[in-house]
């Protein structure tokens, strides 16, 4: 679908926050899921769009809303666009996070779920933490940055709490944002963020013997599950496509 520009505002020298229409309110996507951009022509360098996840969508206008950093060819040509500009948006893709299923879960426990981010990880979470407090059930999120941290705000009025870890000390807990997660003391861990906080995030999960739930992050071409460019070697050593039966998987899979 053909996307309109509604606002493009640059967060960091190299994060921005789009805001589009989505036409397509059949297709509303969910907590999870991702869409790939593009701003250039079919003939134009790069080859292949930009998938990007969803950082939030409001259904009652259509403004869908993406939280990116700016890394490569791809990103710099997005990060031109301009309000009113279009753009072409595809999806939504992928198997997000089952909310319902989620907060029945954590319900039958404790009823506590602790949501835990990384950097740019952090942007499909606000759409996760948006859709469990719609379902009763407000998480905990917990945050690492390299640095400043960014975006936050967001998520004040979808979270019960709200704990900072900055590797550079300069706010929250100076280290690693595992080092301030006690799985034991929820009913489910739901994370997303570089591969190396994840397996961290899953392994104190597994010892406490706490489900947890990753959404992972992989260079994509198609998008579609058609092409296998995304994709992985499972714990297991089994292959499964990241675009098509995830991002979305159990902590086990890949880091257990």
């Amino acid at each position: 679908c053909e996307a309109t520009v509604l606002s493009h505002e640059s967060i960091l020298p190299d994060i921005r926050l789009l805001r589009a229409l989505w036409p397509d309110r059949e297709h509303a996507p969910h907590a999870g899921q991702f869409f790939t951009l593009r701003a250039w022509g079919a003939d134009e360098a790069p080859f292949l769009s930009r998938p990007i996840s969803v950082h939030d969508f409001d259904a009652a206008t259509g403004a869908l809303t993406f939280l990116y950093q700016v890394k490569g060819e791809g990103t710099q040509k997005l990060a031109a666009l301009k309000e009113g500009d279009t753009l072409t948006v595809t999806g939504p893709c992928g198997n997000g996070f089952d909310v319902a299923a989620i907060a029945r879960a954590a319900g039958g426990k404790n009823g506590k779920i602790a949501v835990v981010g990384g950097g740019i990880g952090t942007a499909p979470l606000l759409q996760l933490c948006k859709e469990l407090a719609a379902a009763g059930c407000k998480p905990e999120l917990y945050c690492g940055f390299r640095d400043e941290p960014y975006g936050l705000e967001a998520f004040l009025p979808y979270c019960a709490a709200i704990s900072i870890a900055t590797d550079s000390g300069a706010v929250g807990y100076h280290g690693l944002v595992t080092g301030i997660l006690h799985p034991e003391q929820f009913a489910m861990v739901l994370t997303c963020g570089p591969m190396v906080m994840m397996r961290g995030v899953a392994k104190l999960c597994a010892a406490a013997g706490v489900p947890c739930l990753a959404s992972l992050e992989k260079k994509m071409a198609c998008g579609l599950g058609a092409c296998l460019g995304c994709t992985c070697k499972t714990e297991k050593g089994e292959l499964v496509c990241i675009c098509k039966e995830g991002p979305v998987f159990e902590g086990g899979v890949f880091f257990g």
